[in-house]
């Protein structure tokens, strides 16, 4: 788990005695984004009032947060969360942490959440044991919402995929890997860097040969194989795009030549993890409509950036008295992808389509 980008916590302690936990946690986690809250009569240096009450504080961090860690009896813990409770896969981490820092226990959301590594990671620190209730844990399996989050994949069946594969696997059941021999042709993509404890790694021949109740298959591609077993595709998000386009390009057709672009190289849509261009686009409607759709990030680069890498690629008069550099969509691509491009760019109707892929599970 990335416990510095982007991740938050907020922690509540509900005695002196927590509060002293607290200190040590954050003193732990210096980099962490974390707000201490503890009762107005104990406030002191680095901690936060409630807002009201512990339960309306609770309530207003629970949905701001990617985790919430309390400092107290688990009994408070479920009846402040209780109430707020929505989905598995979306429900912040919550931890509970005993007044004597001696136990860090995963009460909610342990693997999409996190809670489960988040509770190691907090008790490595400061000396307590953690404890972990989720069943592929306590079985010693894998899980499959785990892999996808270690693998930074998608899939289209996510939900039913989580819970029919770790039923599988904890009830003892063989379920199989499979890795489309094109990602570790392009990316050298290794499936055993990951937690696949209680998966059978099996090449397309062998799948009908071994008893298996399921398969995971673990591909970018938008055509997969009719599998004689149960079959569920994990997606790696690897596809980058580079996009150069007009000025005020509709953002249907941008859309529709993206995604029939997609459909010509074969690739799943689920695989898109960013799209790029010249930092003059930042605020072009149809590239922001394409990154909405696709829910993907919208890198920029400045010309400076996309020149230092443009020799290679056919350069354009006019594009450079434009925006200050011979062509946008290929560099872009390029620095996306760490120079993996794919194919051939697309050039149609004012817009020009550069694909690469990314050899790495996240983009820096």
């Amino acid at each position: 788990m990335n416990t510095v980008n982007g991740f938050s916590v907020s922690l509540f302690s509900l005695t002196p005695g927590g509060q002293q936990i607290a200190r040590q946690i954050r003193q732990a986690f210096p980099a962490l984004s974390m707000h201490c809250y503890c009762a107005e009569k104990y406030l002191q240096a680095n901690f936060l009032p409630f807002d009201g009450s512990l339960k309306q504080t609770v309530a207003q961090r629970f949905g701001c947060d990617s985790a919430l860690i309390f400092i107290g009896a688990c009994g408070i813990a479920v009846r402040m969360i209780a109430p707020l409770l929505q989905d598995k896969f979306t429900d912040p981490a919550v931890l509970v942490i005993d007044e004597q820092g001696q136990h860090v226990i995963s009460i909610l959301s342990g693997h999409v959440g996190g809670a489960n590594e988040l509770a190691r990671e907090v008790a490595a620190r400061i000396g307590a044991q953690p404890v972990i209730s989720t069943a592929t844990d306590v079985n010693q399996t894998c899980a499959f919402d785990v892999l996808a989050q270690q693998i930074n994949a998608a899939s289209e069946q996510f939900r039913v995929a989580t819970k029919t594969v770790n039923q599988l696997l904890v009830s003892g059941h063989a379920v199989g890997i499979y890795v489309d021999p094109w990602l570790t042709a392009t990316l050298g993509f290794d499936i055993r860097q990951f937690d696949i404890r209680g998966l059978t790694i099996v090449t397309e021949h062998d799948v009908g040969r071994y008893e298996l109740s399921a398969l995971i298959d673990v591909s970018m591609q938008h055509t997969r194989p009719d599998w004689p077993i149960p079959s569920f595709q994990l997606i790696p998000k690897r596809l980058v795009a580079g996009i150069g386009c007009r000025k005020n390009i509709s953002p249907v057709q941008l859309l529709t030549l993206f995604q029939q672009q997609l459909q010509h190289i074969s690739i799943h849509p689920l695989a898109l993890a960013a799209i790029g261009s010249i930092d003059r686009k930042y605020d072009e409607p149809a590239i922001l409509h394409l990154a909405q759709q696709y829910q993907v990030p919208f890198k920029l680069f400045s010309a400076a950036e996309l020149s230092a890498c443009s020799a290679p690629f056919p350069q354009s008069e006019f594009v450079r008295q434009t925006v200050g550099v011979g062509c946008v969509s290929q560099p872009a691509a390029w620095l996306l992808s760490d120079g993996c491009l794919l194919g051939e760019t697309l050039r149609q109707q004012g817009i020009t389509l550069t694909y690469g892929v990314m050899k790495s599970c996240y983009m820096s």
